[in-house]
């Protein structure tokens, strides 16, 4: 026999499919795992051989909601995901994607919403989109030399843009024609056949256009009606796909439309649906309830295929300045974001009028919100001055006597960017953070890897969720198995994705990441910054934890060991565009194969 490319010796194994670790040894050859042995393998002269001693072997994690589109084409290593050990993205999510729409369109779509900076993303567009359909999409993305796999849904702004204009899609008297609808229909469809795995959609007018043109309009897929929702939903119904989303956040809720889209009433097929977010709410603390309960009971008594997407770890946010998604949220926020101009800005926060307008949004306490809009959660991290720094907004008020909106304003207007500080919105409290992951409702996602790049950092949520697993099961308090927790961030999405990725049998793509549970400390928490050329040297808020993810191979090849890439990282692909159903083996045919091993 051929001698294997990699060997991996002596290492906890876990296969993906959440069944008992074992202690194996692992051989690759030509991108596959072709042995899983309790006996060691022989070893080449030309064999990298990796020393899994002590440590875990996993399959590589799969990310299922990033905003990697534009950055993918000019940085496809992709390397802050990779280095956590994440081996497959998916791309297109909350109705964004650059599949159809012009590159000005798709900057004004995307900047805002995802807070990347305008200008760079339209130049990469400009000079990277060469394609116009999903097929020749998919043709390019394959063709650039991939760090992770990558796999994509189509999204309904996208369509809808292409269709209709920015204008009239952005237009609430707009109601598409019978001729429109069947082009958005197939459009979809057309995605589908090229691979893509369903729609993305967004309902919630909270994310906001870019540009100038339709500036501060909210998303076109959240003007679309119910009647072309379920329009595209039947064909997403029919071929067996998938629908991410977000409900509304107002005063009329959609989330029962969405319960009832996705269940299989009659004979009818139910809708694979994934719905952000799952999340322990500190503006609505009792909603938990609501979440954990939901998606068990209809995907039971109801007959759906239901998902929320949960982010495992707390929802801590930065901002600097007043620069922040969740300002949109009210009507004083979106006014001043709406400006570009600083100066412009300063005078509009300055001003009495508007600062009612501001304190009356504030103190709304009935108003729906994502941010709990309380400025005494919401600590000072960074100011010029520097005796401000560890307070929060609400104590300056108090020492300046005033109210905790105009001590805000206030430091705005004086430092602007330069003020940097954080809240945390959600996922704050243990044992709601515990139930939430451990529910059969619950997918592990929303790491918006690729987007907020000033505002958070959660490209390492895999390896975070390991370690309060890891922790509690040394604190005799487990709420998942080690290997449940593994089978969550892998097997488990891969499967209801229907992607060939998250299992690690013999047979299977050499998808994997060694992680030694000794790294699985504090450090994990840490946050860093480091410049994108990308994006004209912008300084991005990153993860490094060396310790806990040492290596990560990638469709058989090693590309990251001990915090360095491997030589050719980024330049020699070794990921590849997945599409959707075409797992390689069935998920029983995995058991079989793991049970043998």
């Amino acid at each position: 026999m051929a001698e294997y490319d990699i060997v991996v010796n002596g290492g906890l194994w876990f296969d993906g499919t959440g069944g008992r670790p074992l202690l194996r040894n692992l051989g690759v050859r030509d991108g596959v795992v072709t042995t899983v042995s309790a006996e060691p393998l022989p070893v080449g002269p030309d064999t990298q051989v990796l020393d899994a001693a002590g440590k875990w072997v996993l399959p590589g994690f799969v990310d299922v909601h990033t905003h990697y589109d534009a950055e993918a084409l000019v940085s496809p290593g992709l390397p802050e995901s990779v280095r956590h050990g994440v081996t497959t993205v998916v791309l297109g999510n909350c109705s964004l994607s650059t599949v159809y729409s012009t590159p000005r369109e798709c900057a004004d779509l995307f900047s805002r919403v995802e807070a990347v900076p305008h200008d760079s993303v339209l130049r990469i567009l400009e000079e990277n989109k060469t394609w116009h359909r999903p097929a020749e999409y998919v043709q390019a993305l394959d063709a650039l030399p991939l760090g992770p796999n990558v796999a994509g849904f189509i999204g309904h702004s996208d369509i809808r843009t292409h269709v209709l204009g920015l204008g009239r899609g952005t237009d609430r008297k707009t109601k598409p024609s019978a001729a429109e609808l069947d082009r958005m229909g197939a459009m979809l469809t057309e995605a589908i056949d090229a691979g893509l795995l369903g729609l993305s959609s967004m309902t919630n007018a909270l994310d906001k256009i870019d540009g100038d043109e339709y500036r501060s309009r909210s998303l076109p897929s959240t003007y679309a009606r119910w009647r072309e929702f379920r329009f595209l939903n039947r064909i997403l119904r029919d071929r067996g796909k998938i629908l991410q989303s977000a409900p509304t956040i107002n005063l009329h809720p959609n989330v029962a439309s969405f319960f009832v889209e996705s269940s299989g009433i009659g004979r009818r097929r139910p809708l694979k649906t994934s719905l952000l977010s799952g999340a322990d709410s500190k503006a609505y603390p009792a909603i938990v309830y609501f979440m954990l309960a939901a998606a068990p009971l209809l995907n039971r008594f109801a007959r759906t295929d239901f998902r929320w997407q949960h982010l495992p770890v707390p929802f801590t946010v930065y901002a600097d300045g007043i620069d922040l998604v969740v300002f949109e949220e009210f009507g004083a926020g979106a006014a001043a974001l709406h400006l570009k101009n600083e100066v412009e800005r300063n005078e509009l926060l300055q001003d009495e009028e508007y600062r009612r307008w501001f304190r009356k949004d504030y103190d709304n306490k009935w108003s729906p919100r994502i941010w709990h809009r309380n400025f005494y959660d919401a600590v000072i991290v960074k100011c010029p001055d520097e005796t401000l720094v560890g307070k929060t907004f609400g104590r300056v008020g108090d020492e300046r006597g005033v109210h905790p909106v105009d001590a805000y304003l206030d430091l705005v207007v004086e430092y602007g960017k330069n003020l940097r500080w954080r809240t945390t919105v959600a996922n704050h409290r243990p044992k709601f953070a515990r139930k939430l992951a451990a529910s059969p409702g619950v997918q592990m996602g929303f790491g918006d890897a690729g987007a907020h790049l000033r505002n958070m950092a959660f490209y390492n949520f895999p390896i975070r969720l390991l370690k309060r697993v890891n922790d509690a099961q040394r604190e005799r308090k487990p709420f998942l198995t080690v290997e449940r927790a593994v089978h969550r961030l892998t097997g488990e999405l891969a499967d209801w994705y229907g992607i060939d990725a998250g299992h690690l049998c013999e047979g299977d793509r050499a998808d994997l990441v060694i992680v030694d549970p000794a790294g699985l400390d504090d450090t994990v928490d840490g946050l860093f910054e480091e410049p994108v050329a990308e994006y004209g040297g912008l300084r991005r808020m990153v993860n490094r934890n060396d310790r806990a993810a040492v290596a990560t191979v990638i469709n058989g090849k090693l590309v990251y060991r001990n915090g360095e890439f491997e030589p050719g990282f980024g330049v020699e692909k070794t990921g590849q565009f997945l599409r959707a159903g075409a797992q390689a083996r069935t998920v029983a045919g995995r058991a079989r194969a793991a049970v043998s091993s």
